[in-house]
């Protein structure tokens, strides 16, 4: 959430190979501009490439319950005040506040193509976790095996 409350990002990680997807909401965050958002973030991907996702408690995920995401997709929520029941991406979260956006940051200022290009940073940095390789290049073996699990 940006400076103000207005603005916000979006972050959607796939856990085994850390692939970031991010939505840029520079004016609001509704329940409904997020789900519109997702949507159209995850529209390229299949139903067998996305089977779940795993809310947090926020406002702006209050109508999720009741609107399809994508077939075939299950949406979960985590229990109030757990941030530890979606590491992956809490962790992706501290990472976007350390290296491009610090907490308080108006993403009404942020353009879209700087959004895209940390999106980009994110996917394209070699991590540790995954032995050296990228996000992106573990994805793309995931979708060539067939195997992706979200």
């Amino acid at each position: 959430i940006g400076k103000g409350g207005k603005s916000a990002l979006i972050t959607l990680v796939e856990r085994t190979s850390r692939y970031t997807l991010l939505g840029h909401l520079p004016a609001e965050h509704s329940s409904m501009t997020v789900i519109e958002t997702i949507q159209h973030m995850i529209k390229d991907l299949n139903a067998e490439q996305l089977k779940t996702i795993t809310w947090d408690q926020g406002v702006e995920m209050a109508e999720t319950a009741r609107v399809r995401i994508k077939d075939g997709c299950e949406v979960y929520f985590c229990d109030p005040h757990s941030p530890w029941q979606r590491p992956t991406n809490e962790n992706t979260n501290g990472e976007i506040r350390r290296r491009f956006y610090k907490k308080g940051t108006d993403f009404a200022t942020v353009t879209p193509e700087h959004v895209a290009w940390v999106q980009n940073e994110l996917n394209d940095t070699p991590r540790q976790v995954l032995g050296g390789a990228t996000p992106r290049e573990i994805l793309e073996q995931l979708f060539k095996r067939g195997a992706l699990t979200t």
